[in-house]
């Protein structure tokens, strides 16, 4: 009689616990169902907050995990100054152990994918870029506001990398490697002189890394001769330079120099930071 009056408390405890697994698993399967099928409007979301309203994704399509939508610059929230970059952009995540891969193209802009690598280890989280080559057009800079608005530059702009990856540890970026950008048939609203010139940026890591990466703007080609040497100080630039104009051409600048930076005679001084 004692062993049938134990029975019905272990027949309840074992339906209890079954029950709880089955409660645990459903809710977990639709936890995982749930972030695999978050929309893209999320992703969207979650940008548009991270840039404070420069970078927009618009006519979302797909997930979090593997979409598409429409890229725009602006100058912030509730800015009027958008440019929206032609055709669409798409991403796709993957898993890259010990870490996830990134995707991203680019209808206009992307000859192939830009692949990117991510992984955290020893408190710091690293972002390796694979050495890649796009070109985007500069009109979509004047969506940021002054000054771009104001320049109203046209040309390419090509983006190459060169073993350049990114680590976050204490608070501080730290930069390896190469990236480097070439502003190609550059021409602006503030001069009648088209094209103004080619020009070339370089941002320099070290090979240990460095939280102060090297900035160096050289004149590739044309008569707007533009030179500088800067720093990446965290999150600002520091910068000094001069812009130009070859014998010949003055009148042609004269405007743009006079607006790009403080004049002295013939040269326009350039300063940020």
């Amino acid at each position: 009689m004692d062993h049938a009056r134990m029975r019905p408390p272990l027949v309840h405890h074992a339906g209890h616990a079954a029950w709880s697994w089955a409660v645990l698993g459903s809710g977990l399967g639709l936890l995982l169902a749930l972030m695999l099928g978050a929309p893209a409007r999320w992703l969207s979301a979650a940008v548009g907050w991270a840039t404070e309203g420069r970078v927009l994704l618009q006519d979302e399509r797909g997930t979090v995990w593997s979409g598409s939508a429409s890229l725009t610059l602006a100058g912030g929230t509730g800015s009027q100054a958008q440019r929206s970059l032609p055709g669409r952009v798409a991403w796709r995540w993957g898993l890259a152990w010990p870490g996830v891969s990134l995707e991203l193209s680019a209808d206009c802009c992307t000859p192939r994918p830009l692949q990117w690598r991510l992984r955290a280890s020893g408190g710091a989280v690293q972002l390796h870029l694979q050495d890649q080559q796009s070109e985007w057009p500069m009109e979509l800079l004047a969506g940021l506001g002054a000054p771009w608005n104001t320049l109203q530059a046209q040309g390419r702009l090509r983006w190459h990398s060169q073993d350049l990856q990114l680590r976050w540890q204490d608070r501080l970026l730290h930069w390896h490697g190469q990236t480097e950008l070439q502003a190609q048939q550059l021409s602006s609203a503030l001069s009648t002189l088209r094209p103004m010139g080619s020009y070339r940026v370089v941002l320099q890591g070290a090979a240990g890394g460095t939280a102060t990466p090297d900035i160096t703007l050289v004149t590739v080609q044309g008569p707007l001769r533009l030179q500088g040497q800067g720093q990446w100080l965290g999150q600002r630039l520091r910068f000094r330079g001069e812009a130009s104009a070859d014998e010949g051409f003055e009148p042609a600048l004269s405007n743009l120099l006079n607006i790009v930076g403080r004049r002295d005679g013939p040269r326009s001084l350039l300063s940020m930071g």
